[in-house]
């Protein structure tokens, strides 16, 4: 499809001869996915799509209790601290964006009153600004009023170095100009093709300027709102128990009328991904479970039960590995994996090809994951159009012996490799789950062939991915060799996925371990990239680049991503639930009903 028949199209939905479920279906044909083609027409100034579900309830409330499962545990309350996925989850049921990301990709305004476009004067035609209007009559939890106050609090809060959010990155670089009470304009630096990154999804919660305003900077942990929330959300905080769980009531006040349905919420955390499964399909003692990471063939014996159903949503979430690069054994200043070090054996770009050469990803797809993961060699896999067709994997132990041999990385009297003194043996970690375990082992299995020895650590989940700067076993602190996880791409573009490959998001102790680059791995060619790509305005041109900084990290061995994994969920069969693969599991909580 050229750009001319892409203008028709657009033309005909404008005129109303054609449907926007038409029109994604046909770019979808032609290759485009359909996030971007909501993009390219909210960009020519059609309208987004209304939030996806059909329910039209004629009151609030009447539903009774919802259950919901997090088996990795949320640790915080605070959505520019949630670095793990478990508590952006968390957060999102107290605190909202402006907008939100539907599971095709539209922008759906929350406590925005619409999104911009250029059409209503919100985009200006040179990428160099945008203006939200905000929904007027909104209430925080404690009664007092939303205002254009609280957004331009939330930018200065986030984008302050000393705050060490992680969500500082979509904050840096822009200036927010308060217009009035409820209208306020983003202002970039430079032409900005993705606009729709401050203030929207997962990292664009507004936080009230009067319960956080003596909490900026250096005091930003001793809010009492990071644990106890005021927010605009459907649910009302009563309470919570770090790494255990969360209460919330119905708020009597939301701003959309007839919303939420239920008249409490519970918050489990912990356990694991089976019982929290079980808990759903089999025994129906919860409603919805997240993250159903478990074995295809446990998980179609548990359906089989006919109380609950797995809820599949495609999005660009990629379970990976990184190979440390500095030194996680080692202390400079105060940090192991320091950037001012280098690591012993993995700096050899020969190791890393090797060990990427020693994963059996058809395997892990076929044994492990099934419907649940689709095996890759690339880092981005979604939208189509960003991902590199030059990205391939292999499982091949011979080659990877070879190229091992070559790098003069020769066997000893037990088998191991070694040279100049330093062996190849690696600690290897990863979260507490059956199927990244059974990873692990296949993987361990494959490098003894090779001459390389793998110590497995698995740490629990609600430790792995806590936020917690004192704990040394967090995945951002890296205190390992190689480690593995699933990453979540919050957006229908891969911007901000791949900030985890810039210089500038490095975690280190003066970040609080909150930078976005757990690899401390950088290359001046992706930073450039990646920059470039940012304020290319030209869609083809900006593809290109984004992919390069994919492939680099890849060709380099850094990233060895395993698997494209699509969102699992369970929920009994009652319950109606609206998913979407771009933005947090609970963007949408105030809609689910029971049927």
């Amino acid at each position: 499809m050229n750009e001319n028949e892409i203008r028709q199209s657009i033309a005909e939905v404008k005129q109303g001869t054609l449907s926007r479920r038409s029109f994604i279906r046909t770019m979808a044909a032609a290759g485009i996915a359909a996030p971007v083609a909501s993009q390219i027409l909210l960009w020519n100034d059609v309208a987004m799509a209304d939030a996806t579900l059909d329910y039209k309830p004629t009151k609030a409330g009447g539903g009774g209790p919802l259950k919901i499962l997090l088996w990795q545990a949320p640790t915080l309350l605070n959505p520019h601290f949630a670095l793990g996925t478990k508590d952006q989850i968390a957060s999102r049921i107290f605190f909202e964006p402006l907008a939100g990301w539907d599971k095709d990709g539209n922008l759906i305004p929350c406590l925005a009153a619409e999104v911009p476009t250029k059409a209503n004067g919100g985009l200006s035609a040179d990428g160099m600004s945008a203006i939200w209007k905000l929904k007027q009559g909104v209430k925080w939890h404690d009664g007092k009023p939303f205002t254009a106050d609280d957004v331009v609090f939330t930018w200065q809060y986030a984008a302050d170095l000393a705050t060490a959010a992680y969500t500082t990155g979509s904050y840096q670089n822009i200036k927010v100009d308060k217009i009035d009470d409820h209208t306020i304009k983003v202002n970039f630096k430079a032409p900005t093709p993705f606009w729709a990154d401050p203030f929207v999804g997962s990292v664009g919660q507004i936080l009230p300027k009067h319960h956080f305003g003596d909490y900026v900077g250096a005091k930003s942990r001793e809010a009492p709102g990071n644990l106890k929330p005021v927010g605009t959300g459907p649910y009302k905080f009563v309470e919570f128990k770090p790494g255990d769980m969360i209460r919330a009531e119905r708020n009597p006040d939301y701003h959309v009328k007839n919303q939420p349905h239920f008249d409490t919420l519970e918050v489990k955390g912990g356990g694991d991904a089976v019982s929290a499964a079980r808990a759903v399909l089999q025994t129906g003692e919860y409603d919805f479970a997240w993250n159903m990471q478990v074995e295809e063939e446990v998980l179609k014996r548990m359906e089989a039960g006919g109380k609950g159903k797995l809820d599949i949503t495609p999005s660009g979430n990629v379970e990976f590995i990184i190979l440390n690069t500095t030194d996680p054994w080692t202390e400079i200043d105060g940090e192991r994996s320091s950037v001012k070090s280098r690591h012993p054996t993995l700096s050899d770009p020969a190791v890393r090809q090797a060990i990427n050469l020693l994963i059996d990803r058809d395997s892990i797809q076929k044994f492990i994951y099934g419907r649940g993961g689709i095996a890759t060699a690339s880092f981005v896999n979604a939208p189509k159009q960003f991902k590199s067709p030059k990205l391939k994997y292999a499982f091949d132990v011979d080659k990877a012996n070879k190229i091992l041999d070559e790098a003069g990385w020769t066997k000893g009297a037990d088998g191991i490799r070694e040279k100049g003194g330093n062996r190849l043996k690696y600690v290897f970690q990863t979260s507490i789950n059956a199927p990244r375990q059974k990873t692990q082992a296949i993987i361990k299995q494959a490098c003894q062939k090779a001459g390389i020895e793998i110590e497995l650590k698995s740490v629990t989940a609600s430790v792995f991915f806590s936020s917690d700067a004192g704990n040394p076993d967090t995945y951002s602190k890296f205190y390992a060799d190689m480690e593995m996880y699933n990453t979540t791409q919050p957006q229908p573009d891969p911007e901000r996925l791949l900030n985890q490959c810039v210089s500038w998001e490095i975690a280190t102790k003066d970040n609080k371990w909150l930078g976005r680059n757990n690899s401390r791995y950088s290359d001046p060619e992706a930073d450039k990239a990646y920059k470039a790509a940012q304020n290319e305005l030209d869609p083809v041109k900006r593809a290109a680049l984004l992919m390069k900084v994919d492939e680099i990290f890849c060709e380099a061995h850094v990233f060895l991503p395993l698997l494209s994994r699509p969102i699992v969920n369970a929920g009994v069969n009652n319950l109606m639930i609206d998913m979407s693969g771009w933005d947090t599991t609970t963007w949408n909580l105030a809609s689910w009903y029971r049927s």
